[in-house]
């Protein structure tokens, strides 16, 4: 993998935890009971994303945790702001504690790339191998 690769995942891994981030806050609205029409969209739009970038992340570098089935399971498990407004506060714990594992696991995956990035910079820097 490239330097300019490595870069590009990282970039859109961060962009992928962004959107994971916007996930847990969707959860929390629902909780609240607190959202309406364009909430429902923005969060069908992120789930959308998740998992398209998703696919894309995938394609780029092999991940073992967490799995497409992981993701596809919690991105599943939670239709709607509706849907998840009427769970119970036992299920919607679960959800969270799933989101959370899967949140952690991008965020090591990260820091794994940005190790990468790192050894490739000093490489270059020190008239290396570019």
């Amino acid at each position: 993998m490239t330097p300019k690769d490595i870069n590009q995942l990282v970039t859109q891994i961060e962009t992928h935890i962004e959107c994971w981030k916007q996930f847990n806050h969707f959860i929390t609205i629902a909780r609240a009971k607190k959202f309406g029409a364009a909430d429902e969209n923005h969060f069908l739009e992120i789930k959308s994303i998740i998992v398209q970038e998703l696919e894309l992340i995938f394609a780029s570098v092999e991940v073992a945790s967490p799995t497409r089935e992981e993701i596809h399971t919690l991105v599943g498990n939670a239709p709607s702001l509706r849907y998840l407004a009427e769970m119970s506060e036992g299920a919607l714990r679960g959800l969270e504690s799933q989101w959370h594992k899967i949140y952690i696991s991008w965020h090591a995956i990260l820091g794994q790339l940005k190790v990468k990035q790192r050894s490739e910079e000093t490489k270059t820097f020190w008239g290396g191998k570019k």
